[in-house]
């Protein structure tokens, strides 16, 4: 059976760092791997931001006990598991997800570890290795499955060049400008034709590049 390998958020459920920077009002904790491709930049930023304004883990926490997977993503998703194989990839951390994977049923996730002090406070991050997400294809095909993945940011690129095909989903316009290679869609249903088509499923009429 073929391998489906998805980014997590901004394709099944919201970004969460957004979701706590409209909830503190700060608009440094808006960017996303969407915004910088750097990802140690990026989490060397939220963290300091969250030290300077004396967040604790179970402040994030609390705010995402308030999010809901994205519209139709439930549906995509159990439906997609009938069919093949399903790995959410996501560079999130186990200490975030919980309330979320209930509400996806469950699915398989690979994603790091946050490092916190006694007190509760977030002092660091733990990644799985290096280049995770194309990391986890890569072994997958040493398996002998044919993957396809899925993702939205400068950081699913690597995920989706190792695949054995690759889809921009919600991507932000300078993203699919920098990777024409991969096709775009903006729709559970046309990424499922998307990724059939290229499993040999049969599906009609996928959406051009």
């Amino acid at each position: 059976m073929d391998v489906v390998c998805l980014d997590l958020e901004g394709v099944l459920i919201p970004e969460i760092w957004i979701a706590f920077a409209e909830k503190t009002g700060i608009d440094a904790l808006r960017a996303t791997t969407r915004d910088v491709p750097d990802y140690d930049e990026l989490m060397g930023q939220r963290l300091r931001i969250v030290k300077e304004n004396n967040f604790k883990l179970g402040d994030i926490q609390k705010v995402i006990e308030e999010l809901e997977p994205l519209p139709g993503a439930v549906s995509f998703l159990d439906d997609l598991r009938e069919h093949y194989q399903v790995i959410i990839l996501s560079d999130t951390y186990y200490e975030f997800t919980r309330p979320l994977m209930k509400q996806l049923n469950w699915p398989t996730l690979f994603c790091h570890k946050l490092v916190t002090d006694p007190e509760g406070y977030v002092t660091g991050y733990k990644l799985r290795q290096p280049d995770p997400k194309r990391m986890s294809v890569k072994s997958l095909h040493q398996l002998e499955f044919q993957v396809f993945a899925a993702g939205d940011s400068y950081n699913d690129t690597t995920m989706l060049s190792e695949a054995d095909m690759g889809f921009l989903f919600r991507a932000p316009q300078k993203v699919i400008d920098e990777f024409p290679q991969f096709a775009t869609t903006t729709e559970y249903s046309e990424l499922r034709i998307l990724i059939d088509r290229a499993s040999g499923a049969g599906a009609p009429d996928a959406p051009k590049p």
